[in-house]
Formats: C-alpha cells, structure tokens, sequence
C-alpha cells in the first residue's frame, strides 16, 4: 500500500493545481466582453455564413488523417518489437510479420486508388 502513496499525492497535487488555477483566473484575469472577442477569426477575413447543408469537406482530408492514425498505431506496435526482437519466439516473430502484412494491404489499396495524391 505505500507504493501507492506518491501516487496519490501526485493526484491531489494536480486536482489543487487545476482548482486555483481557474479560480485564480476567474479573480484576476480581466473581464472585459465584447462581441469582436467571441467573434470567430478567419485569417483577417470576415467569417461566411456556413452554407446551407454543412457544406462539402474533400474525402482526400479524412483518409490523410485515417492513414496518420495508422502509422501512429503501427509505430506503436513496431518500436518494442524492434527493440527486443532478438529475444523473441519465432511465435512473435510471426505474428509480427502477420501484423506487417495486414498493415500493408490497405496501405497498397490507398497508394493504388490515388488517394494520397493531391491535386
């Protein structure tokens, strides 16, 4: 149970931070409102309303961030195995090179389909 201890401490410490923080912020920071500062910013131009719908947003943005997340994922998995690959079972091994493969395929479809090419 001591182990414990500085973790739980860590905790409080962090929960009184965040607490007189914000009430330190509320008391001191100012408190001038006024409607250009809750109004949205756009590179100096002025915002335009949102078309009626929600408008069209390109596929192109959404596959870009779907491939990133999986890059992020394999690294995850790649960097351990990489690391202590000499000490592993041929069972690691394989699965490994299951996980590499499975990872390549979608990988082959989006380079084949174009989808990372921006026009």
């Amino acid at each position: 149970m001591n182990l414990y201890i500085p973790i739980v401490g860590m905790v409080i410490l962090a929960t009184v931070f965040v607490m007189v923080s914000m009430a330190l912020s509320t008391v001191v920071g100012p408190a001038r409102y006024n409607r250009a500062k809750y109004d949205s910013y756009e590179c100096g131009i002025q915002p335009t309303p949102q078309p009626i719908g929600g408008g069209r947003f390109p596929v192109k943005y959404y596959i870009t961030a779907m491939m990133f997340i999986v890059f992020d994922i394999e690294v995850v998995f790649l960097l351990p195995w990489a690391v202590s690959r000499n000490q592993l079972p041929t069972f690691a091994i394989g699965a490994m090179v299951v996980f590499l493969v499975l990872f390549f395929i979608p990988y082959l479809y989006v380079l084949r389909r174009r989808g990372l090419d921006w026009d």
